[in-house]
């Protein structure tokens, strides 16, 4: 039995508008999962509900078999991690970390104990007496990831904590805190919109879209397996190939079904790591491989890895090249051939579900 689950739960704000619909997840124990998907789609309302910041409207939310609908937010036993530190200004770091534990009467020789334990797992120990007013936003942000922890919660909740960073510390930041989660193995349920974020840290991450889940899975299965158009879009970059007779004809020479090919209304993309330009490609295996040509129009050098992007008869398509030549690059104008294998292609149906294509079935969006 999971730790945490989240059974159906809606949560409607009037009468017509739904910021949950019908959602339901697991954690297990230990667990990093991730909530990601674009603002408004539900996943902060759906870490506020387990909060018990918001009632759902349907729906029941448990850990540990008991019921958290039957328990008043402060007494979930749940630390929380918020995107704007929520430091008091006033009182020392040693201080603010110690702020949740007096409610909770731990006796003083206990927190003396816990709270320098908690500085250290967040580097904070040199800083223990300054005032947060004098320390960078990722030492604010480290105090409230110290703070949520020294209380021993049985769930941790994150908000978006790293979004009020900038670009470097993020991902400093970031890995400190999936190191920390994986050393003290609280079950943790992290909010973000960054998708690098998510693949980064996640054990398993759940995108939703318009308040429903879209998918979860495990980061290889969200980025290499994505079960609707929604999710191949959303995270990370995708071609879109436009339908047509040469499209029709790549289908052909890759092997796919007749039924395949024609689903109603299909829409077929690549990412553009999987396009192989030809004359890189290894020597043929005997997998079945389509050609298309294409026009350069820019090459963009980024050290290990370049972009080329194309004008081709399938629409505008972007190429990705791993640990590119520096002597080896691609002008204005010139025409190159992409090489596309049917593992390459993702099928979508009209209504954005994934369609079967042999050696990559579609497994269902939950």
């Amino acid at each position: 039995m999971a730790y945490l689950t989240v059974t159906n739960a809606t949560k409607r704000f009037g009468e017509t508008v739904f910021a949950l619909r019908d959602v339901s997840i697991s954690v297990e124990r230990g667990e990093f999962f991730t909530l990601l998907g674009p603002s408004g789609c539900g996943k902060t309302t759906l870490l506020r509900s387990i909060a018990g910041f918001h009632a759902l409207t349907s729906g029941d939310i448990r850990v540990n078999g008991a019921d958290l609908g039957r328990i008043p937010p402060h007494k979930r036993d749940i630390g929380m991690v918020f995107q704007d530190y929520a430091v008091f200004p006033h009182l020392s770091v040693f201080d603010n970390v110690a702020f949740g534990l007096k409610p909770r009467k731990i006796p003083a020789d206990e927190i003396k104990k816990r709270v320098p334990d908690a500085l250290e797992s967040v580097h904070l120990t040199a800083l223990a007496e300054r005032l947060p007013a004098a320390m960078s936003g990722g030492q604010q942000q480290r105090i409230g990831l110290a703070r949520a922890m020294v209380i021993n919660p049985q769930l941790l909740l994150m908000d978006e904590p790293l979004s009020n960073l900038d670009a470097k510390l993020r991902i400093e930041l970031r890995e400190e805190i999936r190191d920390i989660q994986r050393k003290v193995g609280i079950a943790t349920i992290y909010v973000t919109h960054d998708q690098e974020e998510a693949l980064a840290i996640s054990d398993r991450i759940c995108v939703m879209s318009d308040g429903h889940v879209e998918q979860i899975g495990t980061p290889e299965e969200i980025y290499g397996d994505p079960q609707t158009q929604f999710v191949a879009n959303f995270v990370g970059t995708i071609n879109q190939l436009q339908r047509g007779p040469t499209l029709d004809g790549i289908l052909e020479t890759l092997g796919l079904s007749q039924a395949d090919k024609s689903a109603d209304k299909a829409a077929w993309s690549v990412r553009p790591e999987a396009l192989v330009l030809s004359d890189l490609a290894p020597p043929a295996s005997g997998e079945a491989v389509a050609e298309i040509e294409g026009t350069v129009q820019k090459y963009t050098y980024l050290g290990r890895e370049a972009h080329l992007f194309l004008k081709t008869v399938l629409g505008e398509i972007v190429v990705h090249v791993a640990n590119p030549a520096r002597a080896i690059k691609h002008a204005h104008g010139e025409t190159v051939s992409v090489q596309i294998s049917k593992d390459a292609l993702f099928g979508f149906d009209g209504a954005g579900k994934r369609i079967a294509t042999g050696n990559t079935p579609a497994q269902g969006a939950a």
